[in-house]
């Protein structure tokens, strides 16, 4: 069975799609003002990840010129709140927004919100697509964990997106996978990384470098710096779990 991708949220054009319900976690790193309002309006459920209330806060109170904070309130914070300012935990208490403190220290503040949208799902029985924020810059252990967590995570959920203002990744398991490229959003360059892998047998069309029945591995042979080729999808076959990312256009 192929498995189709498309990245409508990041397309502010797009049509809603109410069939489709998507989660926004939004982590402690820099994002485009752009890029949240594109995503925000994509999601029903948006939450913070500790610091990332601090990003969010700090984005919308001089955005333009104006103050768009109270229009843009998350759902939920939660973290174990070490990385929360003041501040900002009072301006969210007092709009109402619930703000949690979980102490585990066994759980980063990233898996600590996924918690909270798996424990809203066994109460109302609506799935979510999970959409983070963030985890793909800044400090390389944090950057490490947002690789291995997602690569995890593909065992229990569907679809797990990350964004950034330079890239979209997400995982892609086993098997074969028809990637759907919104050419208006997506840049020129994209790679296939094999983390937490061994080694993968890849197969690709829509490439401008494709492979053929190629191994990949840290040992051998990346895909990084490969380019789409305008008009084309992707078509990915692959042997083992492999991460796929593409950079966006300026915003």
């Amino acid at each position: 069975m192929i498995v189709e991708w498309s990245i409508p949220f990041l397309d502010p054009r797009a049509v809603k799609d109410f069939n489709v319900s998507r989660a926004l976690i939004i982590l402690n790193q820099p994002f485009n003002t752009r890029l949240l309002k594109t995503l925000w309006a994509a999601c029903e459920w948006r939450s913070c990840a500790d610091g990332g209330a601090n990003r969010l806060h700090d984005a919308l109170s001089a955005a333009g010129g104006f103050d768009l904070r109270s229009s843009f309130l998350p759902d939920m914070v939660k973290g174990d709140l070490d990385s929360l300012r003041e501040d900002v935990k009072l301006y969210y208490i007092s709009q109402n927004v619930p703000v949690i403190y979980d102490s585990d220290q066994d759980s980063t503040d990233l898996m600590k919100c996924v918690q909270a949208l798996e424990e809203k799902e066994r109460l109302t029985g609506q799935e979510f697509e999970i959409v983070i924020l963030g985890g793909l810059s800044g400090r390389l252990d944090q950057t490490v964990h947002t690789l291995s967590y997602l690569h995890k995570l593909r065992k229990t959920r569907k679809r797990v997106y990350t964004v950034t203002d330079d890239n979209v990744g997400w995982v892609l398991d086993e098997g074969e996978h028809l990637i759907h490229i919104n050419h208006d959003v997506l840049g020129q360059t994209c790679g296939l990384l094999p983390v937490g892998i061994d080694s993968t047998i890849l197969t690709t069309t829509g490439l401008r470098w494709n492979l053929d029945n190629t191994e990949s591995s840290f040992d051998g042979l990346v895909s990084t710096s490969n380019h789409l080729v305008p008009g084309q999808d992707v078509m990915i076959k692959t042997s083992k779990p492999i991460w796929w990312c593409a950079e966006l256009r300026d915003h």
